[in-house]
């Protein structure tokens, strides 16, 4: 059965004289599909996620297929809510994907591709490599691949932080993981940049990977930047796992919440018994939540 709405996954470094004016191009295009979501474009490519119809996210593809700078991407697909996204946002940036190191092109320099069909292969005949999974701390908590390296990092702009812990590993073969594989055109060729001898990333993101393979040595679901929040494959299947832990109590569990102290907004996963049983909201811990209800308080006695 054909699913009523579709979210599409996309980049393509690609260098891009006027962003400005592709911009507005790209607005006009978007408003005239009914899409929604998020698109940044910058003199190096694009980065987008997008939500629509299915019919209207397919003429999307269709009519960047006759763009000069946009033939050729692919295109990760799933299926969508109508909710994903509440507006459409696109904007001019410095960079597709921050990472504020000055000189890293993909362009110029990144890691050899890997196919999800040769990462599969590597792991049924036990070569070899080490997966460094470049995405942020909070991202794989809730999905991960078999003997994967965490980076440790919060913002993919502290990518520097992830050299000494896999400094050992520069003789060996290393392969970068992320979401849709944007940030690893950057991440591997940092390592390459860095004196990492055998680097690889994984040719269009753990999605494509899971969508081929779900549940197959990828466990877990997968965080989305998007109001879906995790993605997963045959989940009705026996060897799907979930493999994410309430940040309180340890139960498992795979849902994100927020903190609700805004000044904190601390995005963890927790299960419902352990939300506040008064208001029902989620703190990562008592002193956001102490805060939180004295402003209430205080708020109520002015308003008396």
């Amino acid at each position: 059965m054909k699913n009523e709405y579709q979210v599409l996954l996309y980049y393509k470094y690609v260098a891009i004289d006027i962003p400005e004016k592709v911009r507005n191009d790209h607005r006009m295009l978007c408003e005239s599909l009914g899409l929604k979501g998020r698109i940044i474009i910058a003199s190096e490519g694009i980065n987008g996620t997008v939500e629509g119809t299915t019919e209207n996210t397919e003429k999307y593809i269709e009519e960047m297929e006759k763009s000069e700078y946009f033939k050729g991407i692919i295109y990760k697909k799933s299926a969508g809510t109508g909710s994903a996204f509440p507006k459409l946002s696109i904007k001019v940036r410095p960079e597709i994907v921050t990472v504020k190191i000055p000189g890293l092109n993909p362009n110029q320099i990144t890691g050899k591709y890997l196919s999800a069909d040769e990462l599969h292969q590597w792991y049924e005949d036990g070569k070899e490599f080490y997966i460094v999974d470049m995405r942020n701390d909070y991202e794989y908590i809730s999905g991960f691949f078999e003997g994967y390296i965490p980076s440790g990092i919060h913002n993919f702009y502290d990518l520097p932080q992830v050299l000494p812990k896999i400094e050992h590993l520069k003789n060996k073969t290393v392969v970068t993981v992320c979401t849709g594989g944007i940030r690893c055109e950057k991440a591997s060729g940092f390592l390459v940049a860095n004196g990492f001898s055998d680097v690889y990333q994984l040719k269009d993101g753990i999605q494509t990977y899971m969508e081929k393979y779900p549940n197959k040595h990828f466990k877990g679901k997968l965080y989305v930047f998007d109001n879906r929040l995790t993605l997963a494959f045959n989940t009705d299947s026996p060897e799907h796992e979930i493999v994410g832990k309430c940040m309180h109590c340890q139960v498992s569990c795979d849902t994100y919440v927020n903190c609700a102290y805004d000044m904190c907004h601390f995005h963890f996963i927790s299960c419902n018994n352990c939300l506040d049983k008064n208001t029902g909201l989620a703190f990562c811990k008592e002193d956001c939540k102490d805060i939180y209800l004295s402003q209430i308080s205080k708020s109520q006695y002015f308003k008396v």
